[in-house]
């Protein structure tokens, strides 16, 4: 019987993509398939991606593993940090003085450093390995990485079109400017940064699937279920949080997390919040407004949700799908609740004559109801008061429903208790709530957009939103939508006058 393995580490995210649907075993860190090595077990590997890099130590039983099964000459595929995994070398010292280097396996020559993108992406093929046989044109999936810049001497895969590197327009119509995939001189050993590339290019599945022989394709979907009803039984990877009996709401319920400006705690507040409601057995969607989806997936790690082609709200022209459209694809869906994280402040781009190019526009389109949430560890409790009623009173002119402020990173309850008051008697915002200061949020490891260990930073994320917050009172201010138009130029110009 054919086994396809697919790593569940610390880290991973392997409930991201679907992988083909060919999954067969779950391989841990112990390199352990039903009791035995998976170089014996296993036909084939998939590593998936996540924070592999930041979370593992490179001499896990796993590893040894890899190795053997690529002398072997089995396929092992590596997509994002399972590529970086596969590499020699990973800097990832993003805005650190001087580069922090881990070291990778050595069976693809290739080296990474930082270099951000997140775009839905096609890609020019290179005919190195037998999992591009016959496949003549350009490959889909999609980019979310931090430490994605390629640079080596191995037989390269694939060369990918992005719109954008590093937060800034690449301004090269036509060109594939990003070495994005590559293999060893065999063949059998394969990394890309493309996600989805089993999920969206058929040729490439049924490669894998002609080079490990497989002759009963029912047998592996039947088992591949098995593999992801486990996946699903378990908040995070090896947390033993189970999770319960799925519940099935009639139609999604949706809630939006804004804020009045970057370093609020969004993220880290969505993340929190996708665990509690997923370990009360709500299937949970998370999107991001605007092209930065990185900042749901450490949501998706705990939810073991799927990076949906949804999941970016476009904004102007920066994101994957329309408001609309996510709708649509939503309210016919067997998501329970969706919970989406703004972008910068709600306001952010609201003046733009691309409509819609704010979170408030997104709110004001469908009717999406909002937490409206701000740091206060940069002007103080009492500043960060004020700039919310202000916002709060700006979005009810909208006719956006703010359900609740919530103050983040309070560092003293006193001056909390002090300004509620006030947020209550100069908004019609009856809900007010807080967050406490976590100690050692700033070290790395804790900060999405520079370096993340998942493992870590949803751990506290969900224990700090549990321990702080109502959970069944949050679920209750999400509610059904429906869209209903996107407010012109001149529309958003005469609310704001």
């Amino acid at each position: 019987m054919t086994k396809i393995g697919l790593a569940y580490l610390n880290g991973a995210v392997p409930g991201f993509e679907d992988f083909g649907n060919l999954p067969t075993d779950i391989v841990k860190e112990n390199g352990l398939v039903n009791g035995n090595k998976a170089s014996e077990e296993l036909d084939a590997l998939i590593i998936p991606g996540g924070t592999l890099i930041e979370s593992n130590d490179i001499n896990m039983g796993l590893n040894t593993e890899i190795k053997k099964m690529a002398r072997d000459g089995k396929p092992i595929i590596g997509i994002c940090a399972g590529f970086q995994l596969l590499s020699n070398q990973i800097d990832i010292g993003r805005k650190s003085p001087v580069p922090i280097v881990k070291e990778g396996l050595g069976l693809i020559d290739v080296n990474f450093s930082p270099l951000i993108t997140s775009d839905r992406v096609k890609a020019k093929v290179f005919n190195n390995s037998f999992l591009v046989k016959n496949q003549t044109e350009d490959v889909d999936g999609f980019h979310t990485h931090t430490y994605g810049k390629v640079e080596g001497d191995a037989k390269p895969l694939f060369y990918s079109k992005v719109q954008r590197m590093n937060y800034g327009d690449t301004n090269e119509e036509g060109d594939y400017n990003i070495f994005s995939g590559a293999c060893n001189d065999d063949g059998n050993v394969i990394g890309t940064m493309i996600h989805g590339i089993l999920d969206e290019n058929p040729i490439i599945v049924e490669n894998l699937i002609e080079q490990i022989d497989i002759d009963d394709l029912d047998e592996i979907y039947n088992r591949n279920l098995e593999v992801k009803k486990y996946l699903q039984s378990e908040v995070g990877i090896n947390t033993d949080i189970k999770i319960p009996a799925v519940k099935s709401l009639k139609k999604p319920k949706y809630l939006m997390i804004g804020s009045n400006g970057s370093d609020s705690g969004k993220t880290f507040i969505l993340t929190g919040l996708a665990g509690a409601i997923r370990k009360r057995g709500y299937k949970v969607a998370l999107l991001k407004v605007g092209p930065d989806v990185r900042d749901i997936i450490p949501g998706l790690y705990l939810t073991k949700g799927k990076m949906e082609d949804f999941a970016s709200i476009k904004i102007g022209h920066l994101g994957w799908c329309d408001i609309e459209s996510t709708v649509a694809k939503l309210n016919s869906s067997d998501y329970d609740i969706v919970l989406i994280e703004g972008v910068m402040s709600v306001f952010t781009g609201l003046l733009n004559e691309k409509v819609p190019f704010s979170a408030a526009e997104i709110a004001m389109s469908s009717n999406i109801p909002m937490i409206l949430a701000s740091g206060v560890n940069k002007g103080g409790i009492e500043s960060a008061a004020f700039d919310l009623v202000s916002h709060a009173n700006m979005l009810e002119k909208f006719g956006v429903d703010v359900k609740a402020i919530l103050l983040n990173k309070v560092y003293n309850d006193d001056i909390f208790d002090n300004v509620v008051p006030y947020i209550q008697n100069n908004t019609n915002v009856e809900k007010v709530l807080k967050i406490p200061k976590l100690k050692n949020a700033d070290m790395r490891g804790f900060i999405p957009e520079v370096e993340i260990r998942y493992e870590l930073f949803t751990s506290y994320a969900m224990e700090l939103i549990e321990n702080n917050l109502d959970i069944d009172e949050i679920i209750g201010m999400a509610r059904e939508v429906e869209f209903n138009k996107i407010y012109s130029f001149e529309e958003i110009k005469s609310k704001v006058i």
